[in-house]
C-alpha cells in the first residue's frame, strides 16, 4: 500500500516529506520548564532544519507507582500547551487517556496521542478520529505490526484518514523491551500510514526500578540510525535538560545538549537512505 502524507499545520509527515522530529519532556512540570524547553528544542530543530512538533503530557495515567507524579491535569496542562503553541509558535501533541477527555483536548493540540497500553481501545480510537485532528497511535508493546490496520480501521472508520503509527518497542520478557525493524516496513506497507520511530520509550526497561522505569539511552542513537534507515518519517524523542531529575522517564531520556548532534547525525544516515 503506498505510504500516504499527514499534515500537521505546516508540516507534512510522509510519502515524500523530510523526517520529522517530535520532541519535549516526558510530562509538563512546570509552566517555564516546558516553556523553555520548547523555545530550546525548537531552536536547534530550526538549526539543523527538522521540522518539529513539541510533545508533552498534561497526565501520565500510566506511571508504575500510584505515588508517581502524573503531571497539572487536563485544564491547566492544556493552558501550558496552548501557551507554546502561542509563545513559539510550534504544533504540540499529547496523550489522552479517556473518551471524555478527547473533545476537550482536541481544542487545544494539533496532534492527538493515544498511548501504547490503549491502542485497541475502540471507543477512544473513534472518539480522537471524530475530532479530524491527525491521530498517532502507539503500537502496543504486545501488538503484532500487521495487527495495526486493525487499529487503524477503527480510527478510519470515521472518515479521519490523518494517522501516524509509532513504533515504541516490544516485549522481551520481564521489564525488557526489544525493536524489529521490520516493523516499520510491514506497518508502512500494510496500512499505508507514515511511521514514527518512538527512540526513548524504546530503551525503556519498563518497571524496571521497582517503583519506576529504568532505560539504556547509550541505545538512542544507534537504534534512531536504524529506524531512519529502515523507512521512519519521524523521530519521537523525549528530551531534558537534565534527565535525572525529570519527573517522569528520565532515565530512558536523551540530554538536551545533545540533541544538536543526534539531530546532525540522524540528518545524515537520512540524506544517505534518500540517495
Amino acid at each position: 500500500m503506498k505510504k500516504t502524507q499527514v499534515k500537521i499545520k505546516n508540516i507534512l509527515i510522509g510519502q515524500g516529506a523530510s523526517l520529522a522530529l517530535i520532541a519535549g519532556p516526558c510530562v509538563i512540570e512546570t509552566r517555564e520548564s516546558t516553556i523553555e524547553h520548547a523555545k530550546r528544542i525548537k531552536e536547534i530543530a530550526d538549526k539543523c532544519k527538522v521540522p518539529f512538533i513539541f510533545k508533552a503530557s498534561y497526565d501520565k495515567a500510566n506511571r508504575s507507582s500510584v505515588s508517581s507524579y502524573r503531571g497539572p491535569g487536563i485544564d491547566r496542562g492544556l493552558d501550558i500547551l496552548n501557551e507554546v503553541k502561542s509563545r513559539v509558535k510550534v504544533p504540540v501533541l499529547s496523550d489522552v487517556h479517556e473518551v471524555r477527555e478527547v473533545k476537550k483536548a482536541a481544542e487545544v493540540l494539533d496532534v492527538i496521542q493515544i498511548p501504547a497500553f490503549l491502542c485497541r481501545q475502540t471507543d477512544l480510537l473513534v472518539e480522537a478520529g471524530r475530532t479530524g485532528k491527525p491521530v498517532n497511535v502507539k503500537k502496543g508493546q504486545f501488538m503484532s505490526p500487521r495487527e495495526m490496520i486493525n487499529v487503524v480501521d477503527k480510527v478510519r472508520s470515521t472518515g479521519n484518514k490523518n494517522i501516524l503509527l509509532t513504533e515504541r518497542g516490544t516485549s522481551f520478557g520481564y521489564n525488557m523491551l526489544i525493536n524489529d525493524f521490520r516493523s516499520i516496513v510491514i506497518m508502512a506497507e500494510t496500512t499505508g500510514c507514515p511511521i514514527v520511530y518512538d527512540a526513548t520509550h524504546s530503551v525503556q526497561m519498563p518497571g524496571g526500578g521497582g517503583t519506576k522505569s529504568g532505560g539504556a539511552p547509550e541505545f538512542i542513537f544507534p537504534l534512531s540510525k536504524a529506524a531512519v534507515a529502515s523507512g521512519a518519517d519521524a523521530l519521537f524523542v523525549e528530551v531534558h535538560k537534565n534527565p535525572k531529575k525529570a519527573m517522569s522517564d528520565g532515565a530512558n531520556m536523551l540530554n538536551l545538549r545533545d540533541l544538536e548532534l543526534y539531530l546532525n547525525t540522524i540528518k545524515k544516515i537520512e540524506k544517505a537512505v534518500r540517495q
